[in-house]
C-alpha cells in the first residue's frame, strides 16, 4: 500500500525536484546501502522521475523490476561479528516510500515556509500495528523550518524531531489549518 501524501500537487512537486537538486549540487544525495551498483546508478534520475510525475508505488515497482537491489545485506551479530541475510521481501517498498516521503516533508516544508503556513502530522498510510509513539506524533505541529533543516541534516537516518517515524511508520506532514 503506498503513501497518501494529501498536499501533494505541481508546486509541491516543483518544491521536492528542487530539494532533490540540491541534494546533487551539494553532494548529499542519499544512497541506500542496499542499492547495488545499478541501482546506485540510477537512483538519483529514479526518484526525481517519481516526484515529478509518479508516487512511491512506482518507484518501488522501478526498484524491483531493474533489480536495483542486493540480494543480501551484511547485518552485524548480537554477539559480534557479522552475517549475510536476505534482504526482506518488501525492501523496494520500504526505500521507495521512505525516500519519497522524505523529498515529499522536505519540498512541503520549503513551500510551507514560503507560503507561512503551519504543518501538522498525520497518517499518509494505513498501518496493521500503528506504534504508539507513532500515535502520539499524529495531529502535532511541526515548525517547517526546523523539520527541513533536521532532514536536510540527518540524511538516511532518523532524524531529531522523528519525522518520518522510521520504516513503515506511515507518517508524513501536511498542511495545518492556518
Amino acid at each position: 500500500m503506498s503513501l497518501n501524501p494529501t498536499n501533494l500537487d505541481d508546486l509541491t512537486r516543483k518544491m521536492m525536484v528542487v530539494e532533490i537538486e540540491d541534494d546533487i549540487t551539494s553532494q548529499r544525495t542519499y544512497l541506500s546501502s542496499r542499492l547495488n551498483q545499478r541501482g546506485t546508478e540510477q537512483w538519483t534520475t529514479l526518484l526525481k522521475e517519481a516526484v515529478e510525475h509518479h508516487d512511491d508505488a512506482w518507484l518501488a515497482n522501478e526498484i524491483r523490476s531493474k533489480g536495483l537491489l542486493k540480494e543480501v545485506e551484511e547485518r552485524r551479530k548480537p554477539k559480534g561479528g557479522y552475517t549475510n541475510a536476505k534482504l526482506p521481501f518488501n525492501a523496494h517498498e520500504m526505500l521507495a516510500e521512505g525516500e519519497f516521503n522524505r523529498v515529499y516533508i522536505r519540498g512541503l516544508a520549503r513551500r510551507a515556509i514560503e507560503e507561512g503556513k503551519s504543518l501538522i502530522v498525520y497518517r499518509a498510510k494505513e498501518v496493521v500495528n500503528p506504534r504508539q509513539e507513532s500515535e502520539d506524533k499524529i495531529g502535532n505541529a511541526v515548525d517547517p523550518k526546523q523539520l527541513l533543516e533536521d532532514l536536510r541534516t540527518h540524511i538516511g537516518m532518523d532524524t531529531a524531531l522523528g519525522l518520518p517515524a522510521g520504516p513503515n511508520s506511515g507518517l508524513s506532514v501536511q498542511f495545518g489549518n492556518n
